[in-house]
């Protein structure tokens, strides 16, 4: 039951009547807009929180781990040892955030972290044998979630989907030339 001032929940096959009401209001206040564009971007972003939720619930949560923690042992487990500022990078998360983070992975004996003897403002992160051996043994779970969304999908749509994604993340990813 919702209270005044409550936003009514959307129910899945209400989408698209949702979407029609969105047009029918912007149009009422005098607003042209791309119904396209405004239909991909709110279902890629309602898409992106359905899953990340759904894989939190039912492989992150009972690890206790967050969905940014788990991408952290990811990209380690993947790349091994790097500094902490590219880790931030491929974590897609501000420096401070990840502080926070490796905090939390270091006290639970996942990851370690060191100072570079060459220049010790640099830090680095690793797995060790424990974060190892805990994202070798959940990303399998992980992966088994990730087929059954993928499933949702025939085939043609999913490579249609995945290169439309593909294609907005290099559009708006920043160029090394950005980041210099």
């Amino acid at each position: 039951m919702t209270s005044p001032g409550d936003d009514p929940p959307v129910h899945l096959d209400d989408l698209t009547q949702a979407e029609r009401d969105i047009v029918t209001h912007l149009r009422d206040h005098g607003l042209a807009i791309d119904f396209d564009a405004l239909a991909l971007v709110s279902n890629v972003h309602r898409a992106a929180a359905v899953l990340r939720r759904h894989l939190e619930q039912h492989v992150l949560d009972p690890e206790r781990l967050s969905w940014t923690a788990f991408t952290v042992l990811w990209v380690l487990w993947v790349w091994g040892e790097m500094e902490t500022r590219h880790l931030a990078a491929e974590a897609n998360v501000a420096k401070g955030t990840l502080s926070g983070v490796l905090d939390t992975l270091e006290q639970r004996g996942l990851v370690a972290r060191r100072r570079r003897t060459s220049d010790r403002r640099l830090v680095t992160a690793q797995l060790t044998d424990e974060g190892r051996t805990l994202i070798t043994a959940l990303f399998p779970r992980f992966n088994a979630e990730e087929q059954r969304v993928a499933r949702l999908l025939t085939g043609r749509q999913r490579r249609i989907m995945t290169d439309g994604l593909r294609g907005i993340v290099r559009g708006l990813a920043p160029s090394a030339d950005d980041e210099r």
